[in-house]
């Protein structure tokens, strides 16, 4: 007798153990379900099986091959375009089919007798057997009915439970004869229980329906899965183990090592060549794979781990399911239920909550609490908020599911009743993301101002004014195009300090929201005329008279599709600035950075055409900006920096700038020029903006990179209002931006980062204190090394990556002073490159050390 063993399926519901793997190679007691199949085959005598494949085909031929190693001979057919459906796959090899056949599902677990159907079969004269099992729970399965000779009367497939008639269930076990295959249409998508088995009932083909002793369980979801496992390892169902018994329900495998400290409670399987290590704790009902290592005082309570698995030192596993390959780092804990997918790594002290899915590949990161499931991302982070805000992959990372949450976990910190502005970009997926965010902060009681697409300036400026507990503005990522970035405003429009992003961080993490009852449900509201109050403030703070006198000033501005472009050519309209204006339209996609390139190209080539006195590049959602002098060439970075410092002190004279750790020496070379003072803050947004609200001498704040600040408009970044003051002080001082540019002092500036691992980066930072001790440092932000007051090397740790940055600068002249800056970077990257590959040695050698094998 030959058996069609029905191999194709895809086994979503057992994602994400199946996500590149098919169904039937899914492991019970460390064997693919189909190798059970072929063991119970080939216990009843059948050795010949044609195993109909679909998903991941290869996969299974592999393992399989011709069936040799199983005492069966194997055929594969392979449905390569749409799967046929059960009975349209066997109808695809009738050619093979001549006499009586037996169909079997690859995705079953079960010691059914089956040479008692077959009996049953044959004795009964029937054309169609259907091998029956009677059930608690039949809805998740066809339920049939059978008379007195147990001739098939009446079936469902799938009842709901109005629909239940019995609690007999169809096995997906059938013994067939040939020709009633002809009642089906070859090379067409047919199923047994909706399509053949009405037919032969109609026909009145003689079916019949053997009702089983033994085992069985359609191993269909991830609850079925870890229940067939511990039926298993119980001996509720007979499977054959090819392990040793070192006593009554422990079953070791071949070369496995197990400390003489580790407790092992009955049942339990552990695979070949496994490594337990000292005072790890095994509970009943545990099964580990083949060449598995357990460090030292692992908790393992009934877990599945699969093939080539690491448990970290100190790990508790509780009831969860661990694919091939992965990695659990040590001290983590895997709650009730999870299931970390294929060469997956939860890091050190991660968290992994009931339930929660991890896909193939992912990452949690050390200290992580992961209480949804990681499918699309790349990884799940320890903290939310990264360098200036909560940012990730549009619809990937940030989805509104995960808005949801984060709204209603800021809500949750602030007082019932508070209102929050809202605000966004134009585009479709931050507007998504928002009315999420509104979702989650009125399910926790807080009333919403809705300033819907604004420019961030603007809802900066605006803030104040509303009497709001904080803010949240919404737009992509102003570096990233696909990354979308969320950031938090306290009431005066600054981006909230680290202590509240921590809380909003506990409670995300910790899920812990008052949920408000329907009286309480926050209202939005829309607040009126902001254009106007923002245009107001704007005409108070410029030198109107100047931008009236400069008229016959030339300006082109490149909006670069952003919400500015509704914005500022109204309010320089007023004062008949002659403005130019490129690509002023609402894109629903951001420019890349390519992009801003290319639009940056034919802003120089019309700002030459058009003999403008400047053009400007506004983007970052109206905060940033590059300027074109009126030669056609660009200026940024450290010119740009330097440029908006000479023409603030020159308008100032002993005023006080604020910049970042990173900007070069030249804002301290004009600060003396102009007598004038530099204060130096830690290298993130919210540090530059609080310094410029908090003293009251300044007059200017920021950097190219971050955008630059006027404190006496509002204390955020502000290209638009940037715009209108150059155009102020280009016209009162008579001076161009090219001659601007030739005035500055000679200043030397190199910029690097480097790749440095989390874990590493307190020891580089603590072993650089260490080793420079005889220069004068400055810890403000990472650690400053000072030559002298004008040359320096910075370094300074990512905020949100395994990165490390290298700045230096110096204020020597001529040829000596690049070389300088480049070598200095060049030795400290070197530096820093060297002591991490030595301490990461170091950390693997350390964690070796402690394995106890």
């Amino acid at each position: 007798m030959r058996a069609v063993l029905m191999a194709g399926g895809s086994g979503t519901r057992l994602r994400p153990l199946t996500c590149d793997l098919p169904k039937p190679m899914v492991s019970i007691l460390n064997r693919p379900i189909t190798e059970h199949i072929l063991n119970l085959l080939t216990r009843h005598h059948i050795h010949e099986v044609i195993a109909t494949l679909h998903y991941l085909p290869d996969s299974i031929r592999d393992y399989f091959g011709d069936g040799s190693d199983f005492n069966v001979t194997m055929r594969y057919v392979v449905e390569e375009d749409a799967p046929l459906g059960t009975a349209g796959c066997v109808k695809n090899v009738e050619h093979l089919l001549d006499s009586t056949f037996i169909v079997i599902s690859g995705d079953s677990i079960t010691d059914i007798d089956l040479s008692k159907a077959i009996a049953f079969h044959q004795r009964k004269g029937s054309k169609a057997t259907l091998v029956l099992k009677r059930v608690n729970d039949p809805m998740a399965f066809g339920v049939v009915i059978t008379d007195d000779q147990y001739r098939i009367r009446r079936f469902l497939e799938k009842p709901s439970s109005s629909e239940v008639f019995s609690d007999t269930v169809n096995t997906g076990i059938y013994i067939l004869e040939p020709e009633v295959l002809q009642y089906l249409s070859a090379d067409e998508p047919s199923d047994f229980s909706q399509d053949l088995f009405p037919l032969l009932l109609e026909n009145k083909v003689p079916m019949y329906g053997y009702i089983a002793d033994g085992y069985w369980c359609d191993v269909g979801s991830l609850d079925a899965y870890r229940q067939a496992q511990y039926d298993a390892i119980r001996n509720r169902v007979s499977l054959e183990l090819e392990y040793l018994q070192l006593r009554t329900g422990i079953w070791v495998g071949q070369n496995t090592m197990i400390d003489p400290t580790a407790f092992i409670e009955a049942p339990v399987l552990i695979g070949d060549n496994c490594s337990i290590g000292p005072r790890v704790h095994i509970s009943a009902g545990t099964i580990i794979g083949d060449h598995v290592t357990i460090r030292a005082d692992a908790d393992l309570q009934h877990p599945i781990i699969c093939n080539s698995v690491v448990v970290g030192e100190e790990s508790h596993l509780w009831a969860c399911t661990v694919a091939r390959n992965s990695r659990i780092s040590r001290r983590s804990h895997l709650m009730e239920g999870a299931v970390v997918g294929a060469n997956a790594v939860v890091g050190e002290e991660a968290r992994i909550c009931a339930n929660v899915r991890i896909w193939p590949e992912k990452k949690v990161e050390d200290g992580a609490t992961l209480n949804h499931n990681l499918i699309w991302g790349s990884m799940a982070v320890r903290n939310l908020f990264g360098h200036r805000g909560v940012s990730g992959l549009a619809n990937i990372d940030i989805t509104p599911e995960f808005a949801v949450k984060l709204g209603a976990a800021y809500g949750a910190t602030l007082k019932p009743g508070a209102q929050v502005m809202v605000s966004r970009d134009q585009r479709t997926v931050c507007r998504m993301v928002t009315r999420s965010l509104i979702s989650g902060l009125m399910s926790v009681g807080i009333t919403i101002r809705n300033l819907e697409a604004t420019a961030i300036p603007i809802a900066r400026y605006i803030a104040p004014s509303l009497t709001v507990e904080g803010g949240i503005h919404v737009r992509l990522h102003p570096d990233k195009s696909d990354h979308i970035l969320i950031e938090f405003l306290d009431n005066n429009g600054i981006n909230i300090d680290k202590k509240k992003e921590k809380k909003i961080e506990g409670t995300y993490f910790k899920e812990d929201f008052r949920r408000a009852r329907i009286e309480e449900i926050g209202q939005i509201n829309y607040p009126s005329r902001i254009f106007e109050y923002y245009s107001s403030g704007f005409a108070r703070n410029l030198n109107t008279e100047a931008l009236r006198g400069s008229g016959h000033k030339k300006i082109v501005i490149d909006y670069a599709y952003a919400v500015s472009g509704a914005v500022l050519p109204r309010i320089l309209g007023k004062y008949g600035s002659d403005v130019v204006v490129m690509n002023a339209s609402l894109h629903d996609r951001a420019p890349t950075r390519g992009d801003r390139e290319k639009m940056l190209d034919q802003l120089s080539d019309v700002v030459t055409a058009l003999k403008a006195n400047f053009g400007v590049q506004v983007f970052a959602n109206g905060e940033k900006l590059v300027i074109i002098d009126e030669r056609g060439k660009a200026i940024r970075g450290e010119i740009l920096t330097g440029i908006m410092a000479e023409m603030a002190f020159t308008a100032n004279p002993r005023g006080t700038i604020v910049i970042p750790m990173s900007v070069s020496g030249i804002v301290e070379q004009l600060a003396k020029k102009h007598q004038g003072r530099v204060l130096r803050t830690k290298d993130n947004p919210t540090a530059v903006m609080m310094a410029c609200a908090s003293n009251s001498e300044v007059i200017l704040g920021g950097s190219s990179e971050m955008g630059f600040i006027f404190p006496q408009l509002h204390t955020g970044f502000d290209a638009m209002f940037s715009i209108a003051k150059i155009i102020e002080w280009l016209t009162i001082q008579e001076r161009s931006t090219s001659h601007l540019r030739q005035s500055l002092p000679q200043v030397n500036y190199c910029a690097q980062k480097i790749r440095c691992s989390w874990g590493i980066k307190g020891s580089l930072m603590r072993h650089l204190v260490e080793s420079h001790q005889h220069h004068r440092l400055e810890l403000i932000d990472g650690i400053k090394i000072c030559y002298d007051d004008d040359d320096w090397v910075l370094v300074l740790p990512d905020a949100g990556e395994p990165m490390v940055h290298v700045y230096a600068s110096s204020a020597n002249k001529g040829e000596v002073g690049l070389p300088w800056v480049e070598l200095q970077v060049k030795e400290m990257c070197d530096y820093i490159e060297t002591f991490c590959r030595l301490q990461s040695s170091l950390n693997k050698e350390a964690a070796g050390s402690g394995l106890g094998l």
